[in-house]
């Protein structure tokens, strides 16, 4: 003989159930704007700081070191991609040529040396 039981959810369980699935991509929405550095990260950083290069933060360096890899893909060259940041920071041309390769290296090395 089998034992065959239909449980009825209360109304509190439910009304937590819909809360939860109501809140739960906010808590993701939340994770995915925190923004957190990882190991390559820290030593794209890392080796900036070392040369003497800084930014208003360590995201806007670490974003800026991923459009490098964007123009890259567009096709741009190194001598252009050093040249648009040369042009939109504060770094002289031997700097932002670091500042590109060294993104390369951490973000996109398969567009280090062309």
């Amino acid at each position: 003989m089998t034992n065959d039981r239909i449980c009825k959810p209360s109304r509190l369980s439910l009304l937590f159930a819909g809360l939860a699935l109501a809140v739960a991509p906010l808590g993701a929405l939340a994770a995915a704007s925190t923004a957190h550095a990882d190991a390559t990260d820290d030593a794209f950083t890392a080796a900036l700081r070392a040369h003497g290069i800084t930014h208003e933060s360590d995201q806007s360096e670490i974003m800026a070191g991923h459009l490098v890899c964007h123009q890259m893909s567009m096709g741009k060259t190194e001598e252009q991609v050093a040249t648009d940041v040369m042009n939109s920071s504060t770094l002289d041309g031997d700097n932002a040529g670091f500042f590109v390769a060294v993104a390369e290296r951490a973000y996109c090395p398969e567009y280090a040396g062309q």
